[in-house]
């Protein structure tokens, strides 16, 4: 008989952001590839009338809406109905804490999609980690000698970001445009902890301003969400950044793939977090672009410690290995482009990496 598993998520939190739908739907719609009988819930604090009407449409847009359901902190229904108990609560992200949620799996699972935030915040008592039976991170060095996030006296299982490949095939096409979605000033603050104080994104990317000059011949574009008196719009697009309105190419889940899937390959910096901690992170982004057979220039986060580079990826750690990367996949485009394919069939398909958060969840 197969499982039950209640995946719990940000869905409606996160409204009109559709590559953060993919995160949680690639949960729900790769479990019920395996056979399991799936549900999906959400808490939410203070919902509004275009969350809610976000969650509905999304959930129905992928077949999900009759086993969805989006609670208060409490657990009361919003929309639908909580789930029934089931043989496994998936807790992505830890958004589920009401009792009556996690009380509903037989075993609970909880999984890190932000490591470094989680784990500094937990050891500095600004976030409750509430019991599960087993915790997973895609920080993949987590616990290693390589990597300085604390561990909090968990056993951190390492995990992936899945992608479902039926919904992610690979398209023909040409290099054109290196893009990416992303907020310049993240979605968190700078961290500080034991004297450091650890960078974010937009730290990283100022590193790489001089990108598009330095690289005339290529076009690279952001789907960037930032202020319109933020003093470094200007400098982007000094330096030949295009950019455009995520509001517009990437505020839901068809929009977000279709932005990506009609990219050449994917340019993008990390947190700094993620890097000055060697964290082993990969973006579940990234992996869409692999699995659209989209090359990929990302920044070394560590993650070449667990994954095979130089096709399909290139990664780089400052502005010399930035160009040099950007002319090595154009310079071979088509078996880049391979490459990336075969990456995310081997290393990001859901049915490989669920199977095994399955397996180990349950044991």
């Amino acid at each position: 008989m197969a499982a039950s598993v209640v995946v719990a998520g940000a869905l409606a939190n996160k409204a009109r952001n559709g590559g953060e739908a993919w995160v949680r739907l690639s949960y729900v719609l790769g479990f019920r590839r395996l056979g399991c009988d799936v549900s999906f819930v959400e808490e939410i604090e203070r919902p509004n009338a275009g969350a809610v009407d976000y969650f509905r449409t999304t959930t129905a847009a992928f077949g999900v809406a009759h086993a969805s359901a989006l609670v208060d902190p409490s657990g009361s229904p919003i929309l639908g109905t909580p789930p029934p108990r089931s043989d496994l609560l998936v807790n992505v992200s830890g958004n589920a804490r009401a009792e009556s949620i996690l009380a509903a799996g037989k075993r609970t699972a909880y999984v890190d999609i932000d490591p470094g935030y989680t784990q500094f915040w937990a050891e500095s008592g600004e976030l409750e980690l509430p019991p599960h039976d087993v915790f997973f991170t895609i920080g993949e060095n987590i616990g290693t000698a390589t990597c300085s996030i604390p561990t909090v006296g968990i056993a951190w299982r390492r995990t992936r970001p899945p992608v479902v490949l039926e919904e992610w095939p690979a398209v023909d096409g040409s290099l054109g445009r290196f893009t990416t979605v992303a907020r310049w000033r993240g979605a968190y603050g700078r961290v500080e902890f034991d004297g450091h104080r650890y960078g974010n994104k937009l730290d990283e990317f100022r590193k790489m301003l001089e990108l598009p000059r330095r690289a005339p011949s290529r076009e690279f574009e952001i789907a960037l969400d930032i202020h319109p008196e933020e003093p470094d719009l200007e400098r982007l697009r000094e330096y030949g950044w295009n950019l455009v309105d995520p509001r517009e190419v990437a505020r839901d889940a068809q929009r977000f793939r279709s932005y990506v899937q009609h990219s050449g390959a994917e340019f993008s910096v990390a947190q700094g977090i993620y890097v000055e901690t060697n964290s082993g992170w990969l973006s579940d982004r990234t992996t869409r672009y692999l699995a659209s057979g989209k090359p990929v220039l990302v920044q070394e986060t560590g993650f070449s410690q667990n994954l095979s580079v130089g096709e399909g990826v290139q990664t780089f750690t400052d502005l010399d290995e930035a160009v040099a990367g950007a002319e090595a996949i154009a310079s071979d485009y088509s078996r880049h482009a391979r490459a990336a394919r075969e990456l995310a069939e081997t290393h990001f398909d859901s049915d490989r990496v669920l199977a095994r958060l399955l397996e180990e969840a349950l044991a």
